[in-house]
């Protein structure tokens, strides 16, 4: 059964009272939006120990973060090492992207030492195992793409990323209209080029029943894929996009209908302007199904500082709507991240995961800032540095100027404005006493 079908047959399963103790809110809540599809807990029934995540409306917002090999760097223990990395920065979910070397080895061991949800793209393995066999990407059988889901999913896959919405409908509009960067979704490309080579629809979106069944034997969570997400601002929003999200609102339909847990993912390039009305359709559309976006990056000329970019982009979007951000990296459009550039993408995301929700007014998204605020306001170094996203990176940049025997930072020194302020203020209240 799937957590909907549990919670529609009177179940309060543990995971919804443990979500609701974390998040502070109610179960009642949280039950009801599972149901109605506003909220999803990625959580595959082979994984039973794993930490319950909500993803939706009304919780905080969640970051992703993707690790993975590359053929050119099949290195297996250094993706092990991302994932503890990603892990001790707080992400909230990890997906694992690998294309080279064993990539059932790799995502088992990946699973297996996960506390985290874990979340993959199967269409990646269908590819890889059909450019293997056959030589060709675009060979790859309807079949093996359903064998390949349903071997991650009897794994412990927690939710997958499927491409359901680049049909020969979407690819006609693109066609019309053109871009500027045509398809930068890997997935969407695998699925595009095995449409136009095969000339025939997408067998994830015409076979979606099959999908619906695999998904709601393991309860795997449906992450419907923007394979026609823009790859720049200047493609943002155009017909392309717009035709595959309505595709997707369709589906999110039928999922719901079938009582698996679904969300849908989003762009992708797009500039600060945009991103609202990004957020209102794909809500509209989708009927508030949670949006999961990927940054957005929202200026393009900015390679080795994408994480700052995608950071903006996605605290204003998550301020807005958006549920689950997918980090992005420095190295990204330039190369694999290393464990390094793992961890300050999960930190920056989480940043703006946090700003946004305090634009929110989500319950205690403050609490930390006020904590933060009562141990600057009283030079308590040692509590403030405990109290940073990064304890590291920020007792690191205090300790490297500190001057001993001093109890302020090297910026102002002995003009301290919390210092000044205090003796001062603290000279005049004595006087004001006395006087009384």
């Amino acid at each position: 059964m799937t957590l909907i079908t549990r919670i529609k047959a009177g179940e309060v399963p543990d995971e919804i009272k443990a979500i609701a103790r974390d998040e502070a809110c109610k179960v009642e809540s949280i039950l009801e939006k599972i149901v109605c599809g506003k909220v999803v807990i990625p959580k595959n029934i082979n994984r039973p120990h794993v930490k319950p995540v909500g993803i939706g409306e009304g919780l905080t917002t969640k970051v992703n973060a993707n690790i993975g090999t590359s053929e050119e760097y099949p290195l297996f223990k250094e993706e092990l090492k991302k994932l503890e990395v990603a892990i001790e920065a707080k992400a909230d979910t990890v997906m694992d992207l690998s294309t080279g070397g064993d990539l059932n080895k790799i995502r088992k061991e990946i699973i297996k030492r996960s506390s985290v949800p874990i979340g993959t793209v199967p269409i990646y393995q269908a590819a890889i195992d059909a450019k293997s066999k056959y030589g060709n990407i675009v060979d790859m059988t309807k079949d093996h793409i359903f064998e390949v889901i349903r071997e991650q999913v009897v794994d412990g896959v927690d939710f997958i990323t499927v491409h359901c919405g680049v049909t020969r409908k979407a690819i006609s509009v693109l066609n019309e209209e053109g871009r500027e960067m045509d398809v930068v979704s890997r997935g969407g490309a695998f699925m595009m080029g095995w449409i136009l080579h095969n000339n025939k629809e997408n067998p994830l979106y015409e076979e979606f029943d099959e999908l619906l069944s695999i998904a709601k034997k393991y309860d795997v969570t449906l992450s419907l894929g923007d394979g026609m997400r823009p790859g720049c601002i200047a493609d943002a929003t155009d017909c392309a996009q717009i035709q595959e999200l309505l595709t997707l609102g369709e589906l999110v339909d039928r999922a719901r209908e079938a009582e698996v847990q679904v969300m849908v993912e989003g762009p992708g390039h797009v500039p600060l302007n945009q991103i609202e009305t990004n957020i209102r359709l794909e809500k509209e559309i989708c009927k508030d199904a949670p949006f999961y976006v990927l940054g957005p990056i929202v200026t393009d000329v900015a390679p080795g500082y994408d994480h700052i970019v995608s950071a903006i982009g996605g605290a204003f979007a998550a301020s807005v709507g958006a549920d689950f951000l997918c980090y992005v990296t420095s190295r990204e459009h330039l190369g694999l991240p290393t464990a390094n550039d793992v961890k300050e993408g999960v930190i920056v995301s989480k940043i703006a995961a946090h700003v946004a929700d305090i634009a929110k007014g989500l319950p205690g998204a403050k609490d930390w800032d006020l904590r933060m605020t009562k141990a600057r306001r009283r030079l308590d170094w040692e509590n403030a540095l405990k109290l940073a996203i990064d304890p590291e990176k920020a007792r690191n940049a205090y300790e490297e100027r500190k001057k001993e025997g001093k109890d302020v930072c090297t910026m102002c020194g002995d003009f301290c404005a919390l210092k000044l302020v205090d003796e001062y203020l603290g000279k005049a209240k004595t006087r004001k006493m006395g006087k009384g």
